[in-house]
């Protein structure tokens, strides 16, 4: 395969690609805004709540003994590990771009060069030394260009899946390139926090904490829907 061939076929994954992505950062933004006018809100009612207490004299006008309740900074939290979901995703499709646009770049320079070759050829009257060896010389370098691509795209995923490592994930990864794995009940790629299901033979392994409901890490042995009800029916026999 040629390396325009190349260039076309992993080109026109990416719209798809894309899609996704940008799919998933409207749900994030969607779940973000949800989340913020719940907080705020209960902040709005828990300050009322403490201006009718001081008032009162149920509540120490003591700036160290008001606070907000644990279910309101939970959601502060929770509100913070989306936002950084929806930067690594952010930053994935970015450089799946860029490393595009780098790829397509350096078949721009090669085939300047060998048009450069081919002229100086023409001028001095001698024949081109590589001219037996284009169509070999172009391929290995297709070749070259494509292990390099693959590299940029798998550092462009591994960078971005590591990026700001408290979302609720995401690993983000929706495939930078085909044969990237995916994870989770979204079957997406990895991104952000991901918890592993404690049953070894469980099917997909790996989830974002955002699609099965959690906001921390779990303390003890964790199982996923699908094991926790299949263990729940193994015990109820």
């Amino acid at each position: 395969m040629s390396f325009v061939d190349e260039f076309q076929a992993n080109i026109e994954l990416l719209p798809n690609i894309l899609q996704k992505k940008y799919a998933l950062l409207r749900d994030l933004d969607r779940s973000l805004r949800e989340i913020l006018l719940q907080n705020e809100q209960r902040c709005e009612q828990e300050i009322e709540d403490i201006k009718r207490g001081v008032k009162s004299g149920n509540i120490m006008p003591d700036p160290s003994h008001i606070r907000f309740s644990d279910d309101a900074l939970d959601e502060q939290k929770h509100s913070i590990r989306i936002a950084d979901e929806k930067v690594a995703l952010a930053v994935q499709a970015y450089d799946l771009v860029d490393a595009h646009i780098q790829q397509l770049d350096q078949y721009l320079r090669n085939s300047e060069e060998e048009l450069r070759r081919e002229r100086e050829a023409s001028a001095t009257g001698l024949p081109d030394p590589n001219a037996d060896n284009n169509a070999k010389s172009g391929r290995g370098s297709e070749n070259g260009r494509g292990g390099r691509k693959k590299t940029r795209l798998a550092a462009a995923a591994a960078a971005a899946s590591t990026a700001p490592a408290n979302p609720t994930s995401m690993d983000l990864d929706l495939p930078v390139d085909p044969n990237e794995p995916t994870y989770c009940v979204c079957n997406q790629v990895s991104f952000g926090e991901m918890v592993a299901c404690d049953n070894p033979d469980c099917r997909i392994e790996w989830f974002h904490f955002g699609c099965v409901g959690l906001k921390e890490k779990p303390k003890g042995k964790w199982y996923c829907p699908d094991c926790a009800e299949l263990k729940k029916r193994r015990k109820a026999k």
